[in-house]
C-alpha cells in the first residue's frame, strides 16, 4: 500500500475488535511517529500504548459517554507533549502542530498494517494524565483507539452505527483551499 491508498482508506471506524497487537507492531507506529518532521527537530510527542486490562480499564473511566465504543478496542494510545519542548514563536505553539503531524503519521502506518486507529477528544485530559503516570505540564491532545474493524455494531449508538458504511461527506476542494490569496469560499464551516 503506498502513502496514497493509505490516505484514501484510512476511516475512523468506531466498530473494533480483537487485534493481536504484538511488540513489533507497537515499535512500527512509534517509528512512523518518530520519522516525522518537527519544528527545528525537536521531535515534542510521546505516547503511551495501554494495552494491559488494567491500563485498558484505567483509560474506560476517562472517556466520554460518546466514546463507550472504545471500550472493545483492544489498545488506546495517548498521544501528548508538553509545551515547552518544542518551538513557540510569538503567538504559534508548535508542539501541538507537531503533535499532531506525528499522530497523522501513526495513523497511516496503522492503515498501512490493516488496523483502524481513530483519533477521540472525548476524554478527561487530568484524568488521563493521572491514570497513565504523564507527568504534570504535558496536554494529551488524543487518544487513539487501535483495533481491527468488525462487522459488529452492538457496541455502537444508532447514529454511530449508521456512519460506519459509508465515509462522511468532506469539504469540497474548493473550500479547503486556494491560490494566491484568500478566497471567500475558504469560509464555508466545517461540517459536523
Amino acid at each position: 500500500m503506498d502513502v496514497k491508498e493509505a490516505i484514501e482508506t484510512r476511516r475512523s471506524y468506531r466498530a473494533l475488535g480483537p487485534a493481536e497487537i504484538t511488540d513489533g507492531i507497537v515499535k512500527e507506529l512509534a517509528t512512523a511517529a518518530q520519522l516525522t518532521a518537527s519544528c527545528f527537530n525537536n521531535q515534542p510527542w510521546k505516547f503511551v500504548f495501554a494495552r494491559s486490562k488494567g491500563s485498558l480499564a484505567k483509560l474506560h473511566d476517562c472517556l466520554s459517554k460518546g466514546n463507550d465504543w472504545a471500550k472493545t478496542a483492544p489498545v488506546i494510545i495517548a498521544a501528548f507533549a508538553k509545551k515547552d519542548y518544542d518551538c513557540v514563536i510569538k503567538e504559534r505553539e508548535y508542539y501541538l502542530f507537531d503533535l499532531g503531524m506525528a499522530v497523522s503519521a501513526l495513523v497511516l502506518r496503522a492503515t498501512e498494517l490493516g488496523l483502524v486507529a481513530h483519533p477521540i477528544a472525548g476524554f478527561d485530559n487530568e484524568k488521563v494524565r493521572l491514570a497513565l503516570g504523564i507527568p504534570e505540564g504535558n496536554m494529551v491532545l488524543t487518544l487513539i483507539i487501535l483495533g481491527k474493524k468488525i462487522g459488529d455494531l452492538s457496541a455502537l449508538t444508532p447514529q454511530q452505527a449508521g456512519g460506519e458504511a459509508d465515509r462522511p461527506p468532506r469539504l469540497a476542494l474548493e473550500n479547503i483551499y486556494s491560490v494566491d490569496a484568500y478566497d471567500e469560499k475558504l469560509a464555508v464551516k466545517p461540517a459536523r
